[in-house]
């Protein structure tokens, strides 16, 4: 039996739920150890007061939670076409939107206690999510062709219109 590896088209990047996961685990353990319990980096909380970090907090889980909703809204609202780029919804503001989402939450994470730690490991995963993107949006661009490079010129990739 040959088991020779094929390049598929439409699947995820490699480990993709592994890197999410641990990514997941590694910024919420760091997150807690040095907002709740050893405070090595949480300085600039000395200077933004706590109902100020609340509030940004509250909002931007909000946001998160709005992006979350429409994403789900528009990718699983017709199982059927699956197989066809989706460009409308969401996905016309941002090509990412739950990528976009999950980094919102770490954000809002950040805000309700300044860690500097975190900020670093939040930058460490945007750039493994970016990868991640990258590696997808390759994979719909050799599915879809010009018709997914004149959808990624029209939309950014991380910051919504």
């Amino acid at each position: 039996m040959n088991h020779k590896h094929e390049h598929r088209l439409g699947i995820e990047a490699p480990h993709s739920h592994l890197k999410q996961g641990l990514s997941a685990i590694v910024f919420t353990t760091i997150w807690i150890l040095d907002s709740l319990v050893f405070s090595f980096s949480t300085v600039l909380n000395n200077f933004v007061p706590g109902l100020v970090r609340i509030i940004l907090f509250i909002i931007i889980i909000a946001v998160a939670f709005a992006f979350i909703r429409a994403s789900h809204n528009v990718l699983f609202r017709n199982p059927e076409k699956k197989d066809d780029l989706i460009t409308d919804g969401i996905l016309g503001h941002v090509r990412n939107p739950m990528y976009f989402d999950v980094l919102l939450i770490y954000l809002a994470c950040i805000f309700l206690s300044i860690s500097l730690i975190s900020i670093a490991i939040w930058i460490i995963i945007f750039i493994i999510y970016d990868k991640l993107a990258t590696f997808e949006g390759n994979q719909l661009e050799e599915l879809f062709g010009q018709k997914y490079l004149d959808y990624k010129e029209k939309v950014p990739k991380w910051i919504p219109r």
